[in-house]
C-alpha cells in the first residue's frame, strides 16, 4: 500500500470514535446548510463523560457527553455564507469532519402525498428540471420510516445533495419551487429537507404528549407504546378494543363466524374487491368482513404455524378461532401472524378477517397462493377453500401504529432524528387524510405546530400551511363538503396562531384528481407568503382574507383585509361563490365595493352566515389584482 493510501486509512481510522458509530448525528453531513443567525446546534455520540470538541470557522466549544454517551452542543450564531468545515473531537482519540457547509437558511416540508409529489410529475416539469442546478440550494430527502419509538438517526439513505438535474426530479416539487422561487428575493444558501408520507393523518405527526392534550386517545397511545416493547401483547390489548367496538354494535363474529351477516361468496382469486362486480364495492374504500375454514389433522394443529394472509390493503384484524392473532396497516403490505400453542385444533379452523380500507386498491389482493397456514416443519395448507364475504357500514378503531392513519410513528422515525436542527420555517401540505373530522382538524393542526415548536426548541418557528385546494366536479348548488369544512379549519388555526400564514390555492386544484400537478405555483405562493411572515417584505400581503359580514337592508357587506392592490373577480364583471344562508344555503349575487364585497339577500330570506367558495371543487372567482385568490371562508352575519 502507498504511503498515501496508508496516511488516508490511517484518518479514516482516527476519524472514528472508539465505539464504531459516528461522532456527529448522521443528519450532519457534507454539503449540509446550517441555519444562520442563531445558535448552531450540533449533537451526536461519544463516550459516556469524554469531553467532545466542536469547531467551525473560528467558533470552538467543549461539551461533557452524558452517560449515555450523547453529546450537544451550540456554537454561536453565523450570518450567510461558506462553504465552512465542521470538526469535532472527541477526547484525544477521535475527530469527525463534514466539508462543504453552508450557512443559510434550512427549511422542513412535511405532510402528505401532494408535498410528496415529485418535481417530475410537474407540469410542463422538464425545463425546470434542465435549470435546477443551484450549488447554494441543498437538498434532504427523509425516507419513508415509521416507528413506535423515537429514533435518534435519520433513516439510511439520507443524503444532503446540491440541487441538479438528478437531485431535483424525486425530491418535493411544491418544496423545491418554494426555494427555487423564495431564492429570488431572499440571496441566501437554502437547505431544503423534505419528510412527508402519502395519505397520512395529522397525528401520525404528533408526539403522544401532543395527542394526550387533544384527548380522546389515551387507549391508542397506550397501545402503542406495548407495540414499541411487546408486539405481541400490544396486539392482544388492542384485539380487547377491536372486539368491544364489534360487541357495542352486536357484532361479535368472531365468536360465530357463520352468523349474524348476509355473506356472500367471493370470487376464487379474491383480489381488489372494487373489480368484483359488486356495486356496493364500486366505491373507493370501505369495510368488508371475510372468512374461511380450513381442515387440519391433530398432528398439524399440533405444531407451530404462521398465518400468511399474503398483501392486503388496508388495515385488518384477524381472528382463528375466536382468538385475534393480528392486526397491521399497510397498502399492500405482507400479513403473516404467528399463532400461539392451542389456536388450531384437529377439524374445522375458522378464520376471520374484518378489513378496514380508507382509499383504492382494497381487498386481500395477493395472488392465492400467498394466502395459507404454513406450519414449522414446512409443511403448508393453502388458503384456496370457499371464501364468503359480507359489507360492513361501521367503520372499526384504527391501527395506532399505522403510518397513515396511527399515532406519533411517521413523527418517530421521520422528524424526531431531526430535532433539534436550526430551522428557519415549516412548510406543511397535508389535511386531505382529516377530511372526514374537518372541525377537529382546527385543534389538530394548533396542537401539531405547538408540538415542532416545542420540539425544535423554537417558540417562534413560523408555519406556512397550504390551504387544500378544490377537488371534485363543481355544484349545481350549495352543498354541504368536508373539504370545505377542513380548509375552514385551516384557515381559522392560521388566523387563531401568531406566526403561521395560510397558502390559497383554490383555483389549482384539479377536479378529478388527488394531485394537482400546478406545484409550481404552489410553490410561488408559499414563497410570497414567506416573504411577509418571515421576512418581512411589507409589499406583500397575505391576499384577500374577510374581517367581517355585517347585514344593512337587504345586503350583507363582507369586508377584506390582505388585498395587494384591489378587489377584482377574474372571467366576469363582479365575482360568484358566495352564499347566505338560514337553515339552508343560497347563492347570491354579489358586487365588489372597494375593500369590500356587497352580497344581495334573496327575497323573504334571514341569512345568519355567509359562506364563500364553499364546496369540494368550488367555482369562485374573487382575486386581488396581484391574482392571489380569496380564501375560502364562513362568517356569521351580524
Amino acid at each position: 500500500m502507498s504511503g498515501l493510501k496508508i496516511a488516508a486509512a490511517a484518518l479514516l481510522f482516527a476519524s472514528l470514535p472508539a465505539h464504531g458509530e459516528n461522532l456527529l448525528n448522521p443528519v450532519f453531513q457534507d454539503h449540509a446548510v446550517l441555519q444562520r443567525d442563531q445558535a448552531i446546534r450540533l449533537w451526536g455520540n461519544a463516550t459516556a463523560g469524554e469531553t467532545v470538541t466542536a469547531q467551525i470557522g473560528t467558533a470552538t466549544v467543549q461539551v461533557k457527553a452524558d452517560a449515555t454517551g450523547y453529546w450537544r452542543a451550540e456554537l454561536p450564531a453565523m450570518t450567510a455564507g461558506g462553504p465552512y468545515t465542521v470538526t469535532v473531537k472527541a477526547g484525544s482519540r477521535a475527530m469527525q469532519a463534514i466539508s462543504d457547509i453552508l450557512i443559510g437558511d434550512v427549511y422542513l416540508c412535511s405532510g402528505q402525498s401532494n408535498m410528496a409529489f415529485g418535481v417530475m410529475g410537474a407540469v410542463d416539469a422538464g425545463p425546470d428540471i434542465q435549470t435546477s442546478a443551484n450549488d447554494s440550494i441543498r437538498l434532504l430527502n427523509i425516507p419513508n420510516v415509521a416507528r413506535a419509538a423515537a429514533q435518534s438517526d435519520i433513516p439510511a439513505g439520507a443524503t444532503w445533495v446540491a440541487a441538479s438535474p438528478k437531485t431535483t426530479v424525486p425530491f418535493s416539487a411544491a418544496c423545491y419551487f418554494f426555494g427555487r422561487t423564495l431564492q429570488k428575493s431572499v440571496n441566501v444558501p437554502l437547505g431544503l429537507i423534505a419528510a412527508p408520507w402519502s395519505g397520512a393523518n395529522i397525528t401520525d405527526f404528533m408526539r403522544a404528549d401532543a395527542l394526550r392534550n387533544v384527548g380522546g386517545r389515551d387507549e391508542p397511545l397506550h397501545a402503542l407504546t406495548l407495540y414499541a416493547e411487546e408486539p405481541a401483547t400490544a396486539v392482544t390489548f388492542w384485539g380487547g378494543i377491536v372486539e368491544a367496538f364489534w360487541r357495542a354494535q352486536g357484532k361479535a363474529l368472531w365468536t360465530n363466524p357463520a352468523a349474524g351477516k348476509d355473506w356472500a361468496t367471493a370470487p376464487k382469486d379474491l383480489g381488489v374487491w372494487s373489480t368484483w362486480g359488486v356495486p356496493e364495492l364500486q366505491k373507493d374504500g370501505g369495510t368488508v368482513w371475510f372468512r374461511t375454514s380450513v381442515t387440519l389433522t391433530a398432528a398439524q394443529a399440533a405444531m407451530g404455524a404462521d398465518l400468511a394472509l399474503g398483501p392486503v390493503t388496508e388495515e385488518d384484524t384477524t381472528w382463528v378461532n375466536g382468538k385475534v392473532v393480528g392486526t397491521t396497516t399497510g397498502y399492500g403490505a405482507e400479513r403473516k401472524y404467528a399463532l400461539a400453542a392451542g389456536v388450531l385444533h384437529e377439524g374445522a379452523n375458522d378464520i376471520l378477517i374484518n378489513l378496514y380500507c380508507g382509499w383504492r386498491g382494497c381487498g386481500l389482493i395477493g395472488a392465492p397462493e400467498t394466502r395459507a397456514l404454513r406450519f414449522a416443519d414446512g409443511s403448508a395448507v393453502p388458503l384456496t377453500g370457499t371464501w364468503k364475504y359480507a359489507i360492513e357500514a361501521a367503520k372499526p378503531p384504527q391501527v395506532p401504529w399505522g403510518p397513515t392513519a396511527g399515532l406519533t410513528m411517521d413523527y418517530n422515525g421521520m422528524i424526531a432524528p431531526l430535532v433539534p436542527y436550526g430551522l428557519k420555517g415549516v412548510l406543511w401540505y397535508q389535511g386531505e387524510s382529516n377530511a372526514g373530522q374537518p372541525e377537529a382538524y382546527r385543534g389538530l393542526l394548533k396542537a401539531w405546530m405547538a408540538d415542532w415548536r416545542a420540539a425544535f426548541e423554537a417558540p417562534k418557528l413560523p408555519f406556512l400551511i397550504v390551504q387544500l385546494p378544490d377537488y371534485g366536479l363543481p355544484p349545481f348548488a350549495p352543498e354541504q363538503s368536508g373539504w370545505a369544512s377542513l380548509r375552514e379549519s385551516q384557515r381559522l388555526a392560521v388566523k387563531d396562531d401568531g406566526n403561521a400564514a395560510l397558502a390559497v390555492t383554490i383555483d389549482i386544484g384539479d377536479h378529478m384528481g388527488l394531485h394537482p400537478a400546478n406545484k409550481q405555483e404552489v410553490g410561488r405562493r408559499l414563497a410570497l407568503q414567506a416573504r411577509r411572515l418571515i421576512y418581512g417584505d411589507a409589499s406583500v400581503k397575505s391576499g384577500p382574507v374577510p374581517v367581517s359580514a355585517a347585514l344593512k337592508g337587504n345586503a350583507v357587506t363582507v369586508t377584506f383585509s390582505g388585498i395587494n392592490g384591489k378587489l377584482a373577480a377574474v372571467n366576469a364583471p363582479q365575482p360568484i361563490g358566495f352564499e347566505l344562508c338560514d337553515t339552508v344555503c343560497h347563492f347570491a349575487a354579489a358586487t365588489i365595493t372597494g375593500e369590500s364585497v356587497r352580497v344581495t339577500v334573496p327575497k323573504g330570506l334571514k341569512p345568519t352566515k355567509l359562506r364563500y367558495c364553499w364546496g369540494d371543487g368550488p367555482v369562485c372567482t374573487l382575486y386581488d389584482t396581484s391574482r392571489i385568490p380569496a380564501v375560502p371562508f364562513e362568517l356569521a352575519v351580524k
